[in-house]
């Protein structure tokens, strides 16, 4: 019989190699969850990144359209000036017809030639009224094509930041799923001197 106080091996106040394994799987166990929760952590902030370009593109294709009827409004308010001036315009032909009608059709008067002048230029407001609507309207047009283009753009933000968020959830769900098991086998849930099972390796964070 020894009478030295050495500890035998595999005693209480060493760990066994069991116990080694267990502890370093456990370890590997609690890694994987934070770095499914890292990764779910990125694909929320890349989901936000999305909703905050989305958020600015609305407020764009919003202020795009305001305009767009702004000018709209315009050239309707434009065109809206020419019956009155058309209107003038007939009346200073009559007076014209009546003004040469009394000469007896001889040589023009003042009177006739000064008529004919405020119809010319009164033919001309009504050209110029008319092209100015007409740009007006293309403005307004390019207004709205651009608010198309943007909420094609925005659609496809939507679109993406819709995946990313499908993408954390699985990752969130994935991290919760393995941390419970984690903790059943860490107070002891499992069946003592079993392989610890094979840790499912977390998916690679998004680029």
């Amino acid at each position: 019989m020894s009478g030295g106080g050495s500890t035998p091996p595999g005693s209480a106040g060493s760990p066994t190699v069991v116990q080694i394994r267990r502890s370093r799987f456990l370890g590997q166990q609690y890694a994987d969850v934070t770095k499914l929760r890292e990764i779910a952590a990125r694909h929320e902030q890349l989901a936000s990144r999305y909703q905050q370009r989305i958020s600015r593109l609305n407020t764009k294709i919003e202020r795009l359209r305001h305009q767009a009827t702004l000018l709209r409004e315009k050239s309707q308010r434009v065109l809206a000036e020419i019956p009155a001036i058309e209107q003038e315009i007939h009346q200073h032909q009559r007076n014209a017809d009546a003004a040469a009608a009394r000469g007896g059709g001889g040589s023009l008067t003042s009177d006739v030639t000064a008529l004919h002048y405020r119809i010319r230029k009164l033919q001309q407001k009504v050209v110029d009224r008319q092209q100015k609507s007409r740009a007006l309207e293309l403005r307004a047009a390019q207004k709205t094509q651009k608010t198309s283009e943007l909420k094609v753009k925005a659609d496809r933000y939507l679109e993406a930041a819709h995946l990313a968020g499908q993408e954390a959830d699985q990752h969130r769900r994935r991290a919760d799923r393995l941390q419970l098991a984690t903790e059943q086998d860490a107070s002891g849930g499992g069946p003592a001197g079993a392989a610890p099972p094979a840790s499912e390796p977390p998916a690679p964070p998004p680029p």
